[in-house]
């Protein structure tokens, strides 16, 4: 029996923004993009891994939490401190500098860490924090 990530979800407070990030300067594809309402979510991959999406959805959008539930996930958000996703590549240099050259906010450069990985990391428009390790 194989279990594989096939959805990992990140907020977004901004469609068009986020949208811009992953498949303009992170190159990820689009894969759905369905409207609600005044609500967006929307499904992005690596182009070589079909298999594997991050949805892109409306922050706070469940029915069931509470006014402040939704306000504080929402500062949250703001602080940067709600979500994030690791990725990896094969040649982190060469993405940090596309990335980096594509106007994404660099929260740290390629570092090795004290703990065996290489690794530099972003925040996307909303942002969620993007770490990036070295791989292979």
């Amino acid at each position: 029996m194989e279990i594989t990530i096939h959805y990992a979800f990140l907020p977004q407070t901004d469609p068009d923004a986020a949208l811009a990030f992953y498949r303009d300067t992170l190159g990820f594809e689009v894969r759905n993009d369905v409207g609600y309402e005044d609500m967006r979510w929307i499904t992005v991959g690596p182009p070589n891994q079909p298999a594997t999406s991050i949805v892109l959805q409306p922050p706070a959008a469940d029915p069931g939490i509470t006014d402040g539930e939704r306000r504080t996930i929402l500062e949250l958000i703001a602080k940067g401190s709600y979500a994030g996703v690791t990725l990896a590549t094969d040649d982190l240099d060469g993405l940090f500098e596309r990335l980096q050259a594509r106007g994404a906010d660099v929260v740290q450069e390629p570092t090795d860490q004290p703990y065996g990985v290489r690794d530099c990391a972003f925040r996307d428009p909303t942002g969620n924090l993007i770490r990036i390790n070295q791989v292979g």
